[in-house]
C-alpha cells in the first residue's frame, strides 16, 4: 500500500534544517489540503484534483495564492526526490495572475500613479459625492490599501490626531496618517452621509431592504467607475493607483525605511520601485527643461 499524503507531509515538515517558524508556516498552508486529501495515497493525487483545489482558494490574495502553490509544489518535489512519486503532477502548472478588480499586481508590474492634473480632476468630479470624495482623499493622503480602509470602524479613526491603525499583510499592525484636507473631507462625509447606527467608517444602505452595512469593495468600485469612466483624463485608473500616487509623491522626500513603514511593505525591494519611478520622472522633466532652454 502506498504512503498517504499526510505521511509524506509529516516527513516534509520534519526535515532537518527547517526553521521552526518556516515549519509552522508550511504546516498552516498545507492544513486545508491535508484536511481534504490527507488520507489519500499520494500516488493517486492527479493534476486535475490539485488544480481544482488551487482554483478553489479564491479567498486568497494573489501573493498568498502563489505562496500556497509554491509550498505544495515543494511538497510534491520532496515526494519525487524520496521515491514516493514518479513525477510531480503539477509540474509547470501556471500560477494565478493578479486580479486587477481586486487591486492586485505583480512585483515587476509598472507602477501606475496619477499626475497632479489627474488628481485635481479626480477631486473635481468627486466633489458632489461626499462619501466617495472622503474615500478618495483618505486613500490618496494616507497610502492605505482600499481593503484596509473599508474594514475600518468609525471609532478607529482619530480625526483630531489625523491617524488610524490598520492590520496589513502578514497580520502586522501599522499606523497611517492623513492630511488636514482628508480630515475635512471625512468630517463632511460623517456629517452628511454616514449612517451612525453602524460601527463601520464607510457605510452603505441596501437599495431595496434599507439595511445599513459596511461599504463593500464592489460598491466602492461601482461608484469609482461611475465617476471616472466619463472623464478621458481618468481613463483606466484604479483605486489602488491612489496608493501608488501617495508613495510616488513621497519617494525622495523621506528615507526608504520611513516610506516602507508607512506603506507596510514586508520587502524593501517593493519600496525601491517607487525610487525608480521618481528617477524616471526626474529624467523626463530634465529632458523637457533642456528642450525649452535650447529651443530657438
Amino acid at each position: 500500500m502506498s504512503i498517504t499524503l499526510a505521511a509524506v507531509a509529516t516527513q516534509f515538515l520534519d526535515r532537518q534544517g527547517l526553521a521552526k517558524s518556516t515549519q509552522r508556516s508550511y504546516e498552516l498552508t498545507l492544513l486545508p489540503l491535508l484536511q481534504l486529501y490527507g488520507r489519500w495515497p499520494i500516488d493517486i493525487l492527479d493534476r486535475q484534483t490539485l488544480e481544482e483545489y488551487l482554483n478553489s482558494l479564491t479567498h486568497l490574495s494573489y501573493a498568498t495564492h502563489r505562496r500556497h502553490q509554491a509550498i505544495i509544489q515543494s511538497l510534491l518535489n520532496f515526494a519525487l526526490e524520496t521515491g514516493y512519486l514518479k513525477s510531480n503532477p503539477i509540474a509547470r502548472l501556471s500560477q494565478r495572475k493578479p486580479d486587477r478588480d481586486k487591486d492586485e499586481h505583480s512585483s515587476d508590474e509598472i507602477i501606475r500613479y496619477l499626475t497632479p492634473q489627474q488628481i485635481q480632476k479626480l477631486y473635481q468630479v468627486s466633489a458632489t459625492d461626499n462619501r466617495m470624495n472622503a474615500l478618495i482623499c483618505l486613500l490618496h493622503r494616507s497610502g492605505a490599501r482600499i481593503s484596509e480602509v473599508l474594514t475600518l470602524d468609525f471609532e478607529a479613526v482619530d480625526l483630531k490626531e489625523r491617524k488610524f491603525q490598520v492590520i496589513g499583510k502578514g497580520n502586522k499592525y501599522r499606523w497611517c496618517f492623513f492630511s488636514p484636507d482628508a480630515a475635512q473631507a471625512l468630517e463632511k462625509y460623517i456629517r452628511t452621509y454616514r449612517h451612525p447606527s453602524h460601527h463601520a467608517l464607510f457605510t452603505a444602505e441596501q437599495r431595496f431592504s434599507g439595511q445599513v452595512t459596511r461599504m463593500s469593495y464592489h460598491t466602492a468600485y461601482q461608484h469609482w467607475t461611475k465617476l471616472t469612466r466619463p472623464v478621458p483624463e481618468l481613463a483606466g485608473i484604479r483605486l489602488h493607483d491612489l496608493r501608488h500616487t501617495f508613495a510616488t509623491e513621497r519617494a525622495g522626500l523621506m528615507g526608504l525605511e520611513e516610506l516602507r513603514a508607512l506603506m507596510g511593505h514586508e520587502n524593501i525591494q517593493t519600496t525601491l520601485r517607487y525610487q525608480k519611478v521618481t528617477s524616471r520622472r526626474a529624467e523626463t522633466v530634465a529632458h523637457k527643461a533642456l528642450e525649452l532652454l535650447t529651443s530657438p
